[in-house]
């Protein structure tokens, strides 16, 4: 195989710089590739006859183009390669072939270093292609100094939006608008409110930090602060109990956590607030449960749980959608069967936590756990004031 690759930096300037070095690899070459933006910055410099392959989804077809022509070929792309970039996909696509770098800064270096604000301290996340999560986790986690790559759709005002939906209005926001080039360049400081409101020229970056009234994050939410279902204080796990769940279901170990039968959404609220790594999939067979998650997620700021409304045992589940852990808050007469159907989608090691409030439930939970061959813990036994006793049961899929 002769494929390799040399991977060019650029910023938005129309007019580049070149190193000598840089500028005789490009005369030498035949076949050049990049974004359509990038092919307008460097067209003036591509030697007559040359062939120039856009990047454009599905890539599948542009690295079939690349196997073919089974040459050098000089990528241009923007900022630093390797940096949520090009060259990390190459690698990962194509292991076994050479690639030579020569990085720009990226957009975000260059907007920091228009405001001289030091980088250091700062964390990234990249909404370029990608879904909300690691930026719902940064912002769980209050961040103090977020760097935020964006793209045409999850740009920087459906970004404000969807902070001032979830109540993170204590961060400010500075946009970078077309870094680099210096006919279009803009960069401004806004509110989150200001920067719903606000359009911008892409490409665009941000940088969001916290203001000094930043509420903290809540750790044991009383049950009186959530939205109930019809009001019924009972209808949800209080809070003692709840901290006891979650402790007995390990989630500082897990990747994935199921909720059925969430209700108002507590358990699943509070696990996201607490460990922010977490995917979680809450269930409820009601369908005021819709907006009682919805409303409550968005009361306590724990953006990215998703949900399906409908009995449990009726939704359909891929063989791949596997989970570490589940809390059986609800069964409406179904724990044997709602237990049989989770452990089928339960990884090695994964535990089910099921709080009893009756001797039929827990003799339900114990029976079924010891028919499916799960190792059952030791209860916690608990009561709340006035409130019936519970025992919290976790059974554990044996390795």
């Amino acid at each position: 195989m002769s494929l390799k690759f040399t991977i060019i930096g650029l910023s938005d300037n129309p007019h580049p710089y070149f190193a000598p070095d840089v500028m005789e690899l490009i005369l030498h070459a035949k076949i050049f590739s990049g974004g359509v933006r990038h092919h307008r910055i460097v067209e003036k410099f591509l030697p007559a006859g040359s062939q120039w392959i856009d990047i454009t989804v599905p890539l599948e077809n542009v690295y079939e183009k690349y196997r073919k022509a089974d040459t050098h070929i000089v990528v241009f792309a923007s900022g630093d390669p390797l940096f949520f970039g090009f060259a990390s996909t190459l690698q990962r696509v194509m292991p076994e072939v050479p690639i030579k770098i020569y990085p720009h800064f990226n957009s975000l270096q260059m907007l920091c270093h228009k405001v001289q604000m030091p980088y250091h301290d700062m964390h990234i996340v990249s909404l370029t292609g990608r879904p909300w999560k690691e930026f719902d986790n940064a912002l769980i986690e209050r961040r103090n100094k977020i760097g935020v790559l964006t793209d045409r759709l999850k740009t920087p005002d459906e970004i404000a939006r969807r902070m001032q939906e979830y109540g993170f209005t204590f961060y400010q926001m500075l946009v970078g608008e077309c870094i680099g080039n210096p006919e279009d360049e803009k960069i401004r400081e806004l509110s989150i409110e200001e920067a719903a409101e606000s359009s911008y020229m892409q490409p665009n970056c941000l940088i969001l930090t916290i203001k000094s009234n930043a509420p903290q994050k809540r750790f044991g939410i009383p049950e009186h602060e959530f939205n109930l279902l019809d009001g019924r204080a009972r209808m949800i796990t209080k809070m003692p109990i709840r901290l006891l769940t979650l402790q007995k279901l390990d989630l500082y170990n897990r990747k994935t956590f199921w909720d059925i039968g969430f209700c108002t959404g507590s358990i699943s609220i509070e696990a996201r607030l607490a460990f922010p790594h977490l995917d979680i999939t809450a269930f409820e067979v009601r369908p005021e449960g819709k907006k009682l998650i919805d409303s409550n997620s968005r009361k306590f700021s724990a953006p990215g749980i998703e949900y399906k409304i409908g009995d449990f045992m009726q939704i359909g589940i891929l063989p791949e959608e596997l989970c570490d852990a589940a809390f059986i808050g609800g069964h409406g007469g179904k724990l044997e069967a709602i237990m049989c159907k989770v452990y089928n989608y339960l990884r090695p090691g994964g535990c089910i936590v099921f709080n009893s409030v009756s001797v039929s439930s827990r003799d339900t939970f114990i029976a079924a756990a010891n028919s499916l061959g799960m190792k059952l813990e030791e209860p916690i036994h608990i009561e709340i004031d006035s409130n019936n006793p519970i025992d919290i049961l976790k059974a554990i899929k044996c390795e």
